[in-house]
This record gives C-alpha cells, structure tokens and sequence, in this order.
C-alpha cells in the first residue's frame, strides 16, 4: 500500500501543486479533494480508483505519523470493513482508512473528516518518519 500511495501522490502532484507531504495536516487537503469529487456529481464507479489512492494516502499518514502498519484484512474482517487492507495502530486496534475515505465521499459533512479522525484516532503512537 506504501507503494500505491506513492503513485497516488505522484499523479495527483504532477498537475497540480497539492501539498500532499503526508503530514496531518495534508489531510485536510484530502478533506477537500473528496468534497470536489462529491460537488462534481461524479459516481462511484467513476472516482473509484482516485478514492482508493487517496485512502492508500491517509493509510499511509497513520504509519508514517501515528505509527500503524498496514496489514491484510482476514475473511470476517474483509466483509465487516469493505476493503482488503486496513491498518493496525500501535495498541492492536485495527482502523479502515479506505472505507473512511468512501464514507467521506457517500456522506460528506463535518463528522467525515479524515483530517479529524486522525486527530480524535485512539491508538496513536506519537511517531514522524519521513
């Protein structure tokens, strides 16, 4: 996942300048790009890949700020969740940042920011890697 958040970024910085630094506070940017693909009208079948790299990116901000690792999800948890992957915080408990990305993007609002759920995130390590 590290790798497919790299690409992301890497695309979405080569036409644009979006501070995509994966700092906590790039997350607010992630905040925004969701909201212009929901405010465009755009499906989910038509913004499905960008949604998963920018999942991929907030999956990556929690490893490299909050310290979790990125771990394949078993059968249960893959239909509980959604998704394949997910990550696991330094206290065990596992976070589904490509499903918060989807819920921003299907709900929208306030309480759906991923700028905000890593910030009220229980298990949170206090580690910056670059």
């Amino acid at each position: 996942m590290r790798s497919c958040a790299a690409e992301f970024v890497a695309r979405a910085t080569a036409r644009h300048r979006l501070p995509l630094d994966y700092s906590v506070a790039s997350l607010r940017v992630v905040d925004f790009l969701v909201d212009g693909l929901r405010k465009g009208g755009a499906g989910w079948e038509q913004v499905r890949e960008t949604l998963f790299g920018l999942g991929a990116y907030v999956g990556e901000v929690l490893v490299r700020r909050a310290g979790a690792v990125w771990v394949d999800f078993d059968a249960d948890q893959r239909t509980y969740f959604g998704q394949p992957v997910g990550v696991r915080m330094p206290d065990g408990r596992i976070w589904n940042p490509l499903g918060k990305v989807r819920n921003r993007f299907d709900l929208g609002g306030p309480g759906e920011s991923l700028q905000t759920f890593y910030l009220t995130l229980h298990g949170r390590g206090r580690r910056a890697v670059a």
